[in-house]
């Protein structure tokens, strides 16, 4: 099992924050499929203001920047992506190009 966190904001404003809240809890059964087909095992967000915070729970083997755009080859996920990266912004210190910036893992309780 290999663990990623990685952080994003999204835009400005109280309705884009309510609206990407609505749409997680809602998440498309297709989305959900299509994220345990590529070997995410757990997936869980967290907000604090605008910025969002994500834990990955994955299969060993796993490389986000091979698994991941393996993503929009489901032209379902794709809509879901559209409509998420209307919401979202990459995050100050995210390097050029980059989303979901990684994390870079600092503690782990149960390593000690």
């Amino acid at each position: 099992m290999q663990t990623y966190g990685m952080t994003l904001m999204l835009k400005d404003g109280a309705e884009v924050v309510e609206r990407y809240k609505q749409h997680h809890r809602n998440a498309w059964p297709e989305v959900i499929a299509r994220l345990r087909q590529i070997g995410v095992v757990e997936m869980r967000i967290y907000l604090r203001g605008r910025r969002l915070f994500m834990y990955l729970e994955t299969v060993d083997g796993f490389a986000p920047e091979r698994e991941f755009p393996k993503l929009s080859e489901d032209a379902r996920y794709r809509e879901w992506e559209e409509l998420m990266t209307s919401l979202q912004e990459p995050a100050p210190e995210a390097q050029a190009g980059e989303w979901w910036a990684e994390m870079e893992e600092v503690f782990d309780l149960s390593a000690q």
